[in-house]
């Protein structure tokens, strides 16, 4: 990956990273499904007049709304409403990048190199030093549902790779308007018309806040930026960038809500950081290619 690209990959880990603190502001005043039916009606209306549908297959696109959009936020909605601690959920939930690396290398053939795979394994290791540190008494069935939406979130980033749009927003954009309906549907059976109609009568600043960050920030120019550097780039070369989300998370939960993390946190962080390291930077410079004879001989080579 080009340093401007690196950088865009950057920049999302940091949209998505302070996303859970400002999901936990909204969810205090309005219930997970509902929350979620909101963000993705605003995320395709009215955007999606404006925006050109996608260079892509049909199919693909409603895949895709299907999986990184629906089926992780309503898996991940549900786990938070569980029982799931918000800081233990951004760290489980990275567990999607095994599971993209697994199935892009079954549907893609897109097989991690051998720098990718050492530092994806470390970055794993990394991650289970925190989760081991953060992790108590937590029922199993927020564990699964979250477990459930890292595999709908990889499912996803390989169907966004296959695709290979030229712009990641058209993708987000028109990929949402698989997500509102649903959502209102699963609202109603399990939140209820009562708790529906007191959160929307309660609305304040606060939930509009945090409905317009996980709408501009999160989804159109996080998931804009992501899509976009699937379509240019290999999965294993994108998606573990997404390790050093549950870091900024931790970390704005400190600065924002008081959560001073344990050191296991800031160990294994610091391992992650390393395993993407190992991903993304260039060790030493590359040998200068030998110049043929024939090249060096002629006069435009001296000149």
């Amino acid at each position: 990956m080009s340093r401007r690209d690196t950088a865009l990959a950057l920049v999302v880990v940091l949209l998505w990273g302070a996303n859970f603190v400002v999901i936990d502001v909204g969810l205090a005043e309005v219930p997970p499904l509902l929350f979620l039916a909101m963000r993705f009606v605003l995320v395709a209306l009215p955007a999606v007049f404006l925006v050109p549908r996608p260079s892509a297959d049909w199919r693909l696109v409603l895949g895709i709304g299907a999986f990184l959009s629906l089926g992780q936020f309503s898996l991940l909605y549900a786990a938070l409403a569980a029982g799931m601690p918000a800081g233990l959920a951004s760290l489980v939930l990275q567990v999607q990048v095994l599971f993209t690396a697994v199935i892009s290398a079954l549907a893609l053939r897109e097989r991690p190199t051998p720098r990718q795979f050492a530092g994806i394994a470390l970055g794993l290791a990394g991650l289970g030093v925190v989760i081991a540190g953060q992790a108590q008494a937590v029922p199993l069935l927020p564990v699964v549902l979250t477990l459930g939406a890292a595999l709908s979130w990889a499912t996803g980033n390989v169907l966004a790779r296959r695709a290979k749009v030229a712009s990641g927003l058209s993708l987000v954009v028109w990929s949402a308007l698989v997500v509102p309906l649903p959502a209102l549907a699963l609202s109603l059976v399990f939140e209820g018309p009562a708790e529906i109609g007191a959160a929307i009568a309660g609305f304040g600043w606060p939930a509009l806040l945090s409905t317009l960050y996980t709408v501009i920030a999160a989804s159109l120019v996080g998931y804009g930026i992501w899509n976009g550097l699937l379509s240019r780039h290999p999965s294993s070369a994108v998606v573990p960038f997404a390790l050093l989300v549950p870091v900024v998370g931790l970390l704005t939960a400190w600065v924002a809500q008081g959560e001073v993390p344990p050191v296991t946190t800031l160990v294994g962080g610091a391992v992650m950081v390393l395993g993407l390291a190992v991903i993304t930077v260039r060790w030493g410079r590359r040998a200068a290619a030998p110049v043929p004879r024939s090249a060096a001989a002629s006069p435009s080579a001296v000149e």
